[in-house]
């Protein structure tokens, strides 16, 4: 660049602001792993730990296979109007839960790794899953 070309110091000045503001505009959001702690979550990219955050929920419908299933079965009369008990095998028809909700804080305890994610200019996380290894 010829130091004597204002248009091009210009241009420059402006690439240099541009990148800078592009940089801290996309810094602090997208997916990070994360630790559940007993007290809140800690981002893996964040030193300090967020007590503050939003965990989702999956609203729908469940869809179950017909399946089988073994247990115990006790409580049902015998001819003598007795108790009995016993083991037993179920056939459960295919079926649908509407309005069903699962809720993935519930089942989240300190030690658990997460995928979050960061919201609203990254000042709210929230926490998308459980991650685990895929050799585990």
């Amino acid at each position: 660049m010829n130091k004597e070309d204002p248009y091009g110091q210009f241009a420059d000045v402006m690439r240099g602001a541009m990148s800078t503001h592009s940089r801290q505009a996309v810094s602090g959001l997208g997916a990070v792993l994360g630790t559940i702690t007993a007290s809140g979550v800690k981002l893996d990219d964040f030193k300090h730990e967020v007590q503050d955050y939003l965990v989702a929920e999956l609203p729908g419908t469940l869809h179950l296979p017909e399946r089988e299933l073994a247990g115990a079965i006790s409580g049902i009369s015998d001819v003598a109007n007795g108790g009995t008990t016993g083991t037993g095998r179920f056939l459960l028809q295919k079926g649908e839960v509407e309005e069903a909700v699962w809720s993935l804080g519930k089942g989240l305890k300190a030690g658990d790794r997460v995928l979050a994610m960061r919201v609203n200019g990254g000042n709210d996380i929230v926490v998308l899953c459980k991650v685990v290894s895929a050799h585990a």
